[in-house]
């Protein structure tokens, strides 16, 4: 056991101490926050952008119809469209509209002219406020008024609640989905980018027959998981790193959205007269998005996913590090690699479909194969909670782990000092059975 630690530690070291592992890890949270927040620091960014828009109403019926805003400023001209281009050339608008005197039974006709391309929300924005007042036109010639319309109209909002042994407690099924996809895919990308690193760390050792050396004062399975371990730490040490910088980002990101104004509204029961101020928007939709991943039962969904991260991680390293032992060379490992990979990816395809149904047959038998598990069955921990699926997956994954490193093991004392020939899977069977 002394032995192993000792490899842990020489295995953990030399990685920690790399500057592409400093450099990442301190990017890794940057450029994922950079991914989440910087469309919406964008957006607040260029809203002070004016863009004025002529409208040539032809039909007379949209005359003080569209609402000019901080970014979007409306203009109803009294000229023809021919006048209006010629004002576009001269830069006086940055668009012109012209809505033509229409059939509202059967609308056509509506142009754009600019000389840059129409942005989707532009578009949206004058569509929108068109097909309201065509709407508005045909429930007036049919009699009907708009106040008795939106009498009939209903919104609709459905609280979800989950009723658990703990009790009745509020749940968020787009909060869950977020946590679960994330969660499974950073457990997908550890394996295998720490994988491939243990694969890589093995076949070099072993064509600088460095190993040669190791091997005589050290048994091959200790080398096995210290290295395996050793790198994992490596893995665990990187992703703790990215959470506590994320945390430091996000609070930074916070206040520059102005969410703590709105726990403040929050805690004050003021939250109606700041969702009427347009400018806290974006940190009340924020706000709403935090208190949804709060409603998620956390702590069950932080220790399956080290869990899952821990024993999925162990149980491919363990793969990845025979595979290493029995080829000299990357080009020789992509036959080995191919029936471990195709699990994980088949794992990452399927996350759609699981987080549709969650409790489905499909999601079901995905989380309890092993090769499977640690990926989808961290993918419906939000949804599902601490129940005896997840420990039935949990069990059958610790059961193959053991097992896999058992055969990973076998295979890796064999091959380990086997050089210059490319074994076949029938040869790598026949390790398994040779006697220490």
């Amino acid at each position: 056991m002394n032995k192993i630690w000792l490899i842990v530690q020489r295995e953990y070291l030399i990685r920690v101490r790399k500057k592409s592992f400093l450099i990442m890890s301190i990017l890794g949270p940057i450029l994922f926050g950079a991914i989440i927040f910087l469309p919406a620091l964008i957006t607040i960014f260029t809203s002070d952008e004016e863009k004025h828009i002529a409208i040539v109403d032809e039909s007379g019926l949209f005359q003080d119809k569209f609402e000019s805003n901080q970014s979007l400023i409306f203009s109803v001209v009294p000229i023809n469209i021919e006048q209006a281009k010629t004002a576009l050339k001269e830069k006086k608008y940055d668009g012109v509209l012209l809505i033509p005197d229409i059939d509202i039974s059967n609308p056509q006709g509506f142009t754009y002219f600019s000389e840059e391309s129409l942005a989707p929300m532009t578009k949206a924005n004058l569509e929108r406020t068109i097909r309201q007042e065509i709407e508005k036109l045909r429930m007036m010639r049919s009699g009907i008024k708009k106040e008795q319309l939106d009498g009939i109209r209903a919104k609709v909002d459905i609280i979800t609640i989950k009723i658990g042994e703990e009790g009745e407690k509020a749940g968020s099924s787009g909060a869950a989905m977020v946590i679960g996809y994330v969660g499974a895919f950073f457990i997908y990308i550890f394996i295998f980018l720490y994988g491939s690193q243990i694969m890589r760390g093995v076949m070099e050792e072993k064509t600088n027959r460095i190993i040669e050396v190791l091997i005589c004062s050290v048994r091959p399975f200790d080398l096995m998981m210290g290295k395996i371990i050793g790198i994992g730490a490596v893995a665990l040490t990187q992703f703790l790193i990215w959470v506590v910088l994320s945390l430091g980002i996000t609070t930074g990101i916070s206040v520059v959205f102005g969410l703590d104004k709105v726990a403040e509204a929050r805690a004050k029961g003021q939250m109606e007269q700041l969702q009427q101020n347009p400018e806290m928007a974006n940190a009340v939709e924020i706000s709403n998005a935090i208190d949804a991943i709060a409603s998620i039962n956390m702590p069950v969904t932080i220790a399956a996913f080290l869990f899952f991260f821990f024993a999925g991680y162990l149980m491919y390293g363990a793969m990845f590090a025979a595979i290493g032992a029995a080829v000299d060379n990357e080009t020789d490992s992509q036959q080995f690699m191919l029936p471990i990979t195709i699990p994980l990816i088949f794992a990452i395809i399927s996350l759609s479909a699981v987080i549709t149904n969650p409790n489905g047959q499909l999601a079901f038998w995905l989380s309890v194969v092993p090769l499977t598990a640690p990926v989808v069955m961290m993918a419906r921990v939000p949804f599902t909670g601490a129940n005896w699926e997840l420990f039935l997956s949990m069990g059958i994954l610790i059961a193959s782990f053991i097992g896999m490193v058992w055969l990973a093991g076998r295979i890796y004392r064999v091959g380990i000092l086997m050089y210059g020939k490319k074994p076949t899977y029938k040869e790598i069977g026949k390790w398994l059975f040779y006697k220490a």
